[in-house]
């Protein structure tokens, strides 16, 4: 035994005076010039599928934190934020969306600056700069009060950041104070987070119109939920079916409210007659098969009226064969299509805020398509919102895009 280590050890020696008998010499400055990456390919850029996760590969900033994040001379000003709220705590029957907000962000990899332009809103949403991933509010996972809190505090603080576009006018008009304010597109999380936001904007605005779409009414009182108790004012009682009623009876809504999208089950017809009560008129999935998705629009638009208007989006309002991955799944939702057509429909009111939650990536498919579906969706919002008003309705050839009165000049081949 003794004599292998001693001829292990002169082994090991004669191996490191070898590569010590190797000449070696620092690069000069015309070999490091010849050899670095932007000398040979140009700027480093993240692909589709590389790079840091941000939303549509958006500057990245904690907005929550006082100090400037890596990078900015000055804490960052946007026009428009994205939060994510990754709250489940709430959920009656599958947890998983406190994941929502990362997966929606990977769903939205192929979308990125100056390569979003799309032909029904003929603009880049991001080419203007004014957009931001504020990253997540921390949550507490064990405390449902504090997180309410916590998340209500961080909408406040966005609301009340500076705008970046100075000349912006979206806002100012029905805000309490006069003056602009950003807008905030949260990532959920389950519903139960639109509590906080409405308590947020209602300190900015009052009480603010919803426009809800969603599978489920989230009128019900506590007492529609086996084991919450029967104290209405207990933090139980609030949860990601009955957050609106707590809503109502906090004063944090107009009495137009709508639903869009309803086809679950009920426990009888009171449940209509008490969602009435709260405020909100319904149109269910079936709707669409005698309205269409702009019969639809229009109902909403003509219901809302011009104060400000929250947009809230359950991707459970999609079919569940189409976005699998989400906490209560009913079947016989609208395709996605359709619920793009509705949305369109809706740009040019007085939108204060907007969210999509209760994805749960844990039960998406393989191919992510419900996170692909609410990246999307995500991408719309942001269209809207920066949109002037409706965008006139015109066919494809009247917009120049089809074969008569467009040769294809100057258009980038995609990646397919």
């Amino acid at each position: 035994m003794m004599l292998l280590r001693v001829v292990g050890l002169a082994a090991i020696a004669g191996l490191a005076a070898a590569q010590g008998s190797d000449d070696q010499h620092p690069l000069s400055d015309d070999e490091l010039s010849a050899n670095t990456f932007f000398a040979k390919y140009g700027a480093q850029v993240d692909l589709p599928f590389s790079g840091p996760l941000s939303f549509a590969h958006l500057p990245y900033s904690r907005c929550l934190d006082p100090s400037p994040a890596p990078g900015y001379s000055t804490t960052p000003a946007f026009d428009i934020a994205l939060l994510g709220m990754p709250f489940d705590t709430s959920v009656s029957y599958r947890p998983g969306a406190r994941f929502g907000p990362f997966g929606i962000r990977a769903g939205s990899r192929r979308i990125r600056p100056m390569r979003s332009w799309t032909m029904y809103w003929e603009s880049d949403p991001y080419g203007s700069g004014v957009v931001l991933d504020c990253g997540d509010v921390p949550v507490a996972i064990s405390d449902n009060a504090l997180a309410l809190g916590q998340m209500e505090a961080a909408y406040d603080s966005l609301l009340h950041r500076p705008m970046m576009s100075a000349n912006a006018s979206y806002t100012a008009g029905f805000a309490k104070d006069g003056k602009e304010h950003p807008r905030v597109i949260t990532l959920g999380g389950d519903h139960t987070v639109v509590l906080p936001i409405l308590r947020s904007l209602n300190k900015v605005y009052g009480p603010v119109t919803v426009i809800h779409f969603d599978s489920h009414l989230d009128t019900w009182t506590p007492f529609n939920y086996p084991g919450v108790g029967d104290d209405e004012n207990s933090i139980s009682a609030i949860t990601h079916g009955s957050f609106f009623w707590k809503a109502w009876t906090e004063g944090l809504m107009t009495r137009r409210n709508v639903h869009g999208g309803i086809r679950c089950k009920f426990s009888g017809p009171g449940d209509l007659e008490h969602d009435a009560e709260v405020g909100f008129a319904l149109i269910t999935t079936d709707d669409i098969e005698y309205l269409g998705s702009k019969g639809i629009a229009d109902a909403i638009r003509a219901r809302v009226g011009d104060g400000p208007v929250y947009l809230s989006v359950d991707i459970d309002v999609i079919d569940p064969a189409l976005a699998p991955a989400t906490g209560t799944p009913e079947a016989g939702g609208w395709t996605v299509r359709e619920f793009k057509a509705i949305l369109r429909g809706l740009a040019g009111l007085n939108f204060v805020g907007a969210d999509i939650v209760e994805v749960a990536p844990a039960y998406d498919t393989n191919a992510e398509t419900t996170a692909l579906i609410a990246a999307d969706i995500v991408h719309e919002f942001i269209s809207m919102f920066l949109a002037d008003g409706p965008v006139p309705e015109r066919t494809p050839a009247e917009r120049g895009w089809g074969q008569t009165g467009f040769t294809g000049a100057g258009r980038k081949k995609d990646e397919l």
